[in-house]
């Protein structure tokens, strides 16, 4: 079951954003541009986490945290500010408020993410995603182990975050500059080459003699997760 997500954002072009990327990564988003329109969200459909900008039109993100912390309904609601503010003062003020995490503008997609499944995993942990499977393959994100039908996968750091990323989207081609940006991060550099690498070292854990390689290479694109290739 998908995880229920309501942004509060007044920036338009940053609540797009949010919600294409966050639709991507397996969530259910639900936007809302104001203070005002946020309360009425809530009161129509509770969300299962919500990320709320500081500086809001009509009722701030401070306020509206703090209503939610005042509402028995909403009172353990995981809420994630998110603002430009970055001083240590402003960061302390929304955590007394009540605020769950507390993320600076800018900042990437895949930290935020997350931060989202962290807080997730302490307050709903059915839907914080820890586990995934995809055919005979089980990940367990928070033991981070693997298994293939019944034997354990032993994977390296790398492998395991690379295996990670394709699990949440089955079918989906991840070029090899996307996945650099999910598993290495963008503030590094390394050589597209290393994609290929590590790829080749996750093919070699997961399959056995007679065992179908569930990985896809896509020709000039990258590469996927494909229930019938290899069978």
């Amino acid at each position: 079951m998908a995880a229920k997500v309501l942004v509060v954002e007044d920036e338009e072009a940053i609540s797009h954003l949010l919600a294409y990327n966050l639709e991507k990564e397996g969530f259910s988003v639900r936007v809302a541009g104001d203070g005002d329109e946020a309360l009425v969200a809530f009161d129509e459909e509770r969300p299962d986490i919500v990320l709320l900008d500081w500086m809001l039109p009509n009722v701030s993100g401070i306020e509206i945290c703090r209503q939610l912390r005042a509402r028995p309904a909403t009172r353990d609601l995981p809420v994630i500010m998110l603002t430009a503010r970055g001083e240590e003062e402003d960061r302390v003020r929304g955590l007394d408020v009540g605020a769950d995490d507390y993320v600076t503008k800018p900042f990437s997609m895949s930290e935020l993410v997350a931060r989202m499944r962290a807080v997730l995993r302490r307050s709903a942990p059915t839907l914080a995603g820890d586990v995934a499977t995809f055919a005979d393959i089980v990940l367990d994100r928070q033991q981070c182990r693997v298994r293939r039908g019944k034997r354990d996968i032993h994977l390296g750091p790398t492998e395991f975050r690379l295996l990670d990323t394709l699990m949440q989207r089955p079918g989906r081609v991840y070029s090899r500059e996307q996945l650099l940006d999910r598993v290495w991060g963008q503030d590094v550099y390394v050589e597209i080459r290393t994609v290929d690498v590590h790829i080749g070292r996750l093919r070699k854990a997961l399959n056995r003699s007679g065992e179908r390689d569930p990985i896809r290479t896509v020709r000039s694109s990258g590469y996927a997760l494909d229930e019938t290739y290899g069978a």
